[in-house]
């Protein structure tokens, strides 16, 4: 049996799920989201937490049995509480500007970089940080992926985007021959 699909989702207060035919929807103070149920799968709907259990032990019940279970769980804690990831801009010159739903980002090529924020995204820039919020984490964790494949940081100076507390593993630098 799947360890993580074993866990029981809870449901904090002010969150409602729904299952409506082949789609569950998810209802909570910061919005809503609905994510795919599936056929292989039986869904127990308790009044503070959700169980899932396999209907058989085939291998692909079994394959589907956590990825479910926690795609439910990040969709109920989206809507309570949120995600959000910070990204770190290093470099000389290198800025971060949010202007309405556009990220503008000055990396060092010969124009700045702008990149739209899709519906239920939010950022915020202090500084040289970027903070990106909103209550799906797969939209959150792909547009600060995207943000940073624009210029990863560097092993040489340390400069680009990275996510905050991310360790990047620095070389040593050619050094001249000696004869």
């Amino acid at each position: 049996m799947s360890r993580i699909g074993k866990i029981p989702v809870v449901l904090p207060k002010g969150v409602e799920v729904r299952l409506e035919g082949e789609i569950i929807n998810v209802r909570g103070p910061k919005g809503s989201l609905a994510t795919p149920a599936d056929e292989h799968l039986n869904y127990e709907f308790g009044a503070e937490q959700i169980l899932i259990t396999r209907k058989d032990d085939s291998r692909t019940a079994r394959a589907r049995h956590g990825l479910r279970r926690t795609l439910l769980a990040n969709c109920v804690e989206g809507v309570a509480k949120g995600f959000s990831k910070t990204l770190e801009v290093i470099g000389v010159g290198y800025r971060v500007a949010v202007k309405g739903s556009t990220v503008e980002l000055s990396l060092g090529y010969s124009h700045p970089v702008l990149v739209d924020l899709p519906p239920g995204i939010e950022a915020k820039a202090e500084g040289q940080k970027l903070t990106i919020s909103g209550i799906s984490k797969e939209q959150v964790g792909e547009l600060a992926a995207g943000i940073r494949r624009l210029r990863k940081p560097e092993p040489y100076k340390g400069k680009g985007i990275r996510y905050e507390n991310e360790p990047v593993r620095r070389k040593v630098g050619k050094s001249g021959s000696k004869k």
